[in-house]
């Protein structure tokens, strides 16, 4: 399974000392984007500071309007509120989605913890419909786990 190669080579881009945090989340979202068939847009979200919404951090793909993301909207703040990952096959069937570009079909999103708290996400877009896995989420939770080692 891809996964199983992806995995040394997400180790290998947490552990480079010379890079910045932000250096190391972009490398993971063109890893990600270029090796994955079915990821087409692959980002992160962070909380600010103490507000309740998200920023977009690094991410690959599409430009997206998306920045800032109040929690509760959208996938993306629907997993700030409830900690939880939150996999859509068809995102023309959520009520609160909020769409990035109509290629998309499907969306999948893993919280990112530090210390027991949600400080951010990984958000992937596919335009592929219901491409997701049980694998693809075992997969993101261990990315966000690595991410979570260089976060301060």
């Amino acid at each position: 399974m891809i996964f199983d190669t992806l995995k040394p080579q997400i180790e290998l881009i947490i552990s480079e000392d010379q890079k910045s945090v932000n250096d190391h989340l972009q490398n993971i979202c063109v890893l990600l984007e270029k090796r994955v068939p079915h990821y087409n847009w692959v980002g992160f979200y962070f909380r600010n500071g103490k507000k309740e919404e998200l920023v977009l951090g690094p991410y690959v793909g599409a430009p997206t309007d998306h920045t800032v993301i109040p929690f509760g909207k959208g996938i993306c703040g629907q997993v700030a509120v409830s900690n939880k990952n939150f996999v859509v096959p068809d995102v023309s069937a959520q009520d609160n989605y909020i769409a990035c570009s109509i290629a998309v079909k499907a969306e999948i999103v893993i919280p990112i913890f530090v210390n027991g708290e949600n400080i951010g996400q990984i958000d992937i877009d596919s335009n592929t419909p219901d491409p997701f896995t049980q694998e693809d989420e075992r997969f993101l939770e261990f990315v966000c786990a690595k991410v979570a080692t260089i976060l301060p």
